[in-house]
């Protein structure tokens, strides 16, 4: 008992160590004298200036320079990983990331091991697993919502560029311009387009950069759309307008294709929660009649292929009911 207290105690300890250095503890005193530093010089930038002209400033997403450094060295493919990063909008570094693997792989191997029983070597496979799917799924989450968000105003952004483009701007202006007037992850993606323009990067580097890190098939239209343009000629604003429109159409068949298989959704939800509810059901008025699928070996194993089964059974009805337009 005192063994499993200490193990309890040491895998806390190193949880918080190791999120206190994800998220940039060991460096938090130098990352605020540079605020600071850029605090005291945007105070002193000239009358009339714009305030926009702050965000020229290099984005950092913060997080320990040494998580960071181990994390790029261990994680397959960190540029891919940190392009999912970017994705949520969120300052979340390759070492916060990593620390969130590991303090919940420790959690979860006392937990497996000391509340439900399992041996070291099943707890240490069920605590890897857990680890690696929680922060995947979390990131991959917050990531779809921003870029559901980035998608509902991407239109209103191209009509704002088409208006701009026809009284005479030009497209670095009118894309300045979305950065400043939009909200949202729209004006947060075309300020760091802009800002990038305007600090010597190519224009069609930084949309594709952008492009690369959104991962919309929307943004990759509108990014092919000035490519051509800029090889060929025309008219552009007539050229958006009609991406515009195509965009608002493609929206609202996703919508109505969403609509039309709520059904098949709803479905599909109830029964992946039902074999659930009627284990905690059955659980709860005879606690004896499944307590040896926890005590016994065989049960552990059971309830271990059952989880694995029932896993993969809802992944291939959410896959059925997910349609790509």
């Amino acid at each position: 008992m005192i063994d499993g207290i200490w193990i309890l105690f040491v895998c806390f300890a190193a949880t918080l160590v190791l999120a206190w250095l994800g998220l940039g503890g060991a460096g938090a005193g130098r990352r605020r004298h540079m605020k600071a530093r850029v605090q005291r010089a945007i105070g002193k930038r000239r009358p009339g200036a714009e305030p926009e002209a702050a965000s020229i400033k290099r984005r950092t997403n913060g997080g320990s320079p040494v998580l960071d450094a181990l994390a790029r060295r261990l994680l397959p493919d960190p540029d891919a990983i940190n392009r999912r990063l970017e994705r949520t909008g969120r300052s979340i570094s390759l070492g916060a990331y990593a620390a969130a693997h590991l303090g919940i792989a420790a959690v979860a191997v006392v937990f497996v091991h000391f509340g439900a029983g399992f041996s070291w070597p099943v707890a240490v496979l069920a605590a890897a697993g857990i680890a690696v799917a929680l922060p995947h799924m979390a990131v991959g989450r917050m990531g779809r919502r921003r870029i559901g968000r980035f998608e509902a105003l991407f239109p209103d952004a191209i009509d704002l560029m088409v208006r701009g483009l026809r009284s005479g701007l030009p497209v670095s202006e009118t894309i300045a311009a979305v950065g400043r007037e939009m909200k949202g992850p729209v004006g947060e993606e075309f300020r760091r387009v802009a800002d990038a323009v305007r600090l010597g990067r190519d224009q069609d580097d930084a949309l594709w950069d952008a492009a690369r890190r959104l991962d919309t098939a929307e943004f990759k239209f509108f990014v092919i759309s000035l490519s051509i343009q800029k090889e060929t000629g025309g008219n552009l604003s007539e050229t958006l307008a009609n991406l515009s429109d195509i965009l608002r159409r493609r929206r609202q068949m996703r919508l109505k294709v969403r609509a039309m298989s709520s059904e098949a959704r709803a479905s599909a939800y109830i029964l992946g929660s039902l074999p659930f509810a009627m284990f905690v059901i059955i659980y709860m008025l005879n606690p004896d009649y499944e307590q040896q699928l926890f005590t016994d070996p065989r049960g552990k194993m059971m309830l271990a292929a059952a989880g694995g089964l029932m896993s993969t059974g809802i992944a291939v009805m959410a896959k059925m009911v997910r349609f790509e337009i």
